[in-house]
């Protein structure tokens, strides 16, 4: 397991859960960065692969949330998934290349990659690592699957790189980041943990030993105290920002 020191930046910001999403500013869109950064935020986002291996700025593994229509992410091309709108808006899905270049350095970034059970997350490693390569600002890469951290750990060590944990959501990843030697296989340089989750002896171990401990999804001014209280940085949004 990694024993380096993370960057300060990483738990000198606070970050905008898929970015500073209201009416009209969409989830993981344009415009919910650009509100992050004018609010001097960090940005939380979350990444997909399409049917032709573009990675996409898209939560979801279906459309029918975000854009109205039915299907699956990973059967749409890229181009296909720019085509549509989301929630009504002007905005759309939008590749991580195009969101690195808007962004520019200007906030720092985590960017979590969205995987599943038996879903070939490596592939979408692959595709992510390509853009962030000559990427000149603040960012690092996390996941609920331990494949993902491994990964860069392997193949892009330079990336700060990120376990995220839950012992309450179901997502697939119920409870994994405390399964003997997970910690271990990711190799992570923070932990990001449900902020109901926290704390528990492996965080406080974790925190112990001078690792950084973020926490989600700030909601609630109790979220916030509890959360300022037992972890190290905070990913926020509606009545849980600052």
């Amino acid at each position: 397991m990694t024993t380096r020191n993370a960057p300060e930046w990483l738990t000198e910001w606070e970050y905008a859960h898929r970015g500073l999403h209201e009416e009209g500013a969409p989830e993981n869109s344009i415009a919910a960065a650009q509100a992050a950064i004018a609010a001097g935020m960090g940005i939380e986002c979350d990444i997909q692969r399409s049917f032709d291996d573009c990675v996409m700025v898209f939560h979801d593994w279906e459309l029918e949330r975000l854009t109205g229509e039915p299907g699956w992410v990973g059967d749409r091309t890229a181009e296909a998934l720019e085509s549509h709108q989301l929630l009504g808006t002007d905005q759309s899905p939008i590749r991580v290349a195009e969101f690195l270049s808007l962004v520019d350095g200007r906030v720092p970034l985590l960017i979590e990659v969205k995987s599943q059970p038996g879903y070939d997350v490596e592939w979408t490693c692959v595709h992510l690592e390509q853009p962030l390569r000559n990427y000149e600002g603040d960012y690092a890469v996390m996941s609920f699957d331990p494949r993902v951290p491994q990964w860069f750990a392997l193949n892009a060590p330079d990336t700060i790189r990120g376990l995220v944990g839950t012992d309450t959501l179901d997502n697939g990843f119920l409870g994994v980041w405390r399964q003997e030697g997970k910690i271990e296989q990711a190799q992570p340089d923070f932990l990001a943990i449900d902020i109901r989750d926290i704390p528990n002896p492996v965080s406080d171990r974790w925190r112990e030993s001078g690792r950084p401990l973020l926490s989600w999804t700030i909601r609630s001014a109790e979220f916030r105290e509890h959360g300022l209280e037992h972890a190290d940085a905070l990913i926020s949004e509606g009545a849980g920002l600052a």
